[in-house]
């Protein structure tokens, strides 16, 4: 495959020790970070909706936020890509736990946001984007796959394109079967290579052939990673926050993004 030129305008980040990118970018320093609030604040959410939404809902919309606004795009004009390798954990163990007691219980609601793209529909709603939207799922390897689509959008219609991934904490039985110990969520809006001032100058090269492992992370980070298949998105944030030329994702079980990164001077 030829390579593959875009520029990285923002990034988005939220987990449970760390509430954005500049908390990651001083936990890498070596700088004490305060953990963020148990909710993700979602502002861009109507008030009644962050009430009512469910957890997955609120955590890719504030990352989304993050990085939207990091960019200075307008969120009603972006398209988006929303990947998610489980989908919300917590609702679905609900609906087999009542479909199996008591069926006739189950909630309409519950069931509407169970969706695997309930995230972005609720996004693209909030924001009044009529843009293209596109939800993805590869599972473990679903941001390096969303990446992947994300970049193919940027350029075959030359436009900004933002992609989010998140997955919540597994619940109940999931749990065990899933490995998700922790929330995990990052956004990034990616665009045509134009903008002096974008952050970074991403290359992408698509190579057949994985050796099926990860860069060492330091702690907390690497338990972070292992307990969230969406914290993959960290083998992109880390090496771009500390200046790194190269990077390197899974982008399905038998392929592989090499990533090159130059930055403004």
């Amino acid at each position: 495959m030829s390579a593959l030129h875009v520029a990285i305008e923002g990034l988005g980040l939220w987990t449970p020790q760390l509430g954005n990118v500049d908390a990651l970018r001083a936990l890498l320093a070596g700088t004490p970070v305060a953990p963020p609030p148990t909710r993700p604040a979602a502002a861009t959410l109507p008030a009644n909706e962050r009430r009512r939404a469910p957890e997955s809902v609120l955590l890719a919309t504030e990352v989304a936020d993050q990085a939207v606004a990091m960019s200075g795009r307008a969120a009603s004009e972006l398209a988006c890509v929303f990947t998610s390798s489980h989908g919300d954990q917590a609702i679905t163990d609900y609906m087999c736990a009542t479909l199996a007691t008591a069926p006739n219980e189950l909630s309409p609601t519950k069931f509407h946001n169970s969706v695997h793209n309930a995230p972005v529909g609720y996004w693209t709603i909030a924001t009044g984007c009529h843009a293209a939207s596109t939800a993805v799922c590869a599972h473990a390897l679903s941001f390096g796959a969303g990446l992947l689509e994300a970049v193919s959008l940027v350029l075959a219609d030359q436009r900004p394109v933002l992609l989010v991934c998140s997955d919540i904490a597994g619940s109940g039985p999931l749990r065990e079967v899933t490995g998700c110990e922790q929330s995990f969520g990052a956004a990034v809006v990616l665009a045509p290579v134009s903008n002096a001032s974008a952050l970074a100058t991403l290359t992408l090269r698509l190579s057949s052939g994985r050796d099926g492992t990860a860069g060492a992370l330091p702690e907390p980070l690497a338990s972070v990673r292992a307990g969230n298949p969406a914290a993959g998105a960290l083998d992109l944030l880390i090496p771009l926050l500390r200046g790194a030329a190269h990077a390197r994702l899974a982008a399905s079980p038998s392929m592989e993004l090499d990533l090159d990164m130059e930055y403004p001077a």
